[in-house]
């Protein structure tokens, strides 16, 4: 948007340049050099030139005005934009923020499991190994009351045989 700058009429421009060639030449004094017409012109020119330069800055706050509220209206798009991107973004996955929150309640769920996981794997080997252990002692207690078992069989029947020895013997006394 470009704004354009009003161009000063033909005569106000000549006497404009005139006023502004004597000012630069140094050849203005004030012994009435210029006549009431030419003040009067100068007058006129520079009152022509104020309201131009008036209308100019009016003209630029207005199309500073604008811009702004373009920029406003353009920054409550932008918002609502965000927002209905938001909102396409939840439709995708309504129970997104649900399935997040259940997500990180199985990954604390899995970091607690695995020690324990660790902890049961090593209670079982020990549990085995005790098992095993406690298997073996129970086999050999088991071996040995079997051999118990022989043996006070075996010695009842030799204690047996003897008492038949020592009665036949008595027997054979009388």
């Amino acid at each position: 948007m470009s704004i354009e700058q009003p161009q000063p009429q033909p005569q106000q421009s000549q006497n404009l340049n005139q006023l502004m060639l004597q000012q630069n030449s140094g050849s203005l004094s004030f012994n009435s050099n210029l006549s009431k017409e030419d003040e009067e012109m100068s007058r006129s020119a520079l009152s022509t030139f104020r309201a131009k330069e008036e209308e100019i800055e009016k003209k630029k706050l207005e199309v500073r005005e604008k811009v702004q509220a373009h920029l406003g209206r353009v920054e409550e798009e932008t918002k609502r934009l965000a927002l209905i991107r938001e909102e396409l973004e939840a439709l995708a996955d309504p129970m997104r923020k649900e399935v997040a929150l259940v997500r990180k309640k199985i990954d604390s769920v899995n970091k607690e499991l695995k020690p324990l996981g660790h902890t049961c794997q090593k209670k079982e080997r020990e549990y085995k190994e005790a098992l095993e252990a406690f298997n073996e002692k129970n086999k050999e207690k088991v071996q040995l009351i079997t051999k118990l078992m022989e043996l006070v069989s075996d010695s009842e029947k030799m204690r047996m045989k003897k008492l038949e020895e020592l009665s036949k013997s008595v027997d054979s006394i009388h």
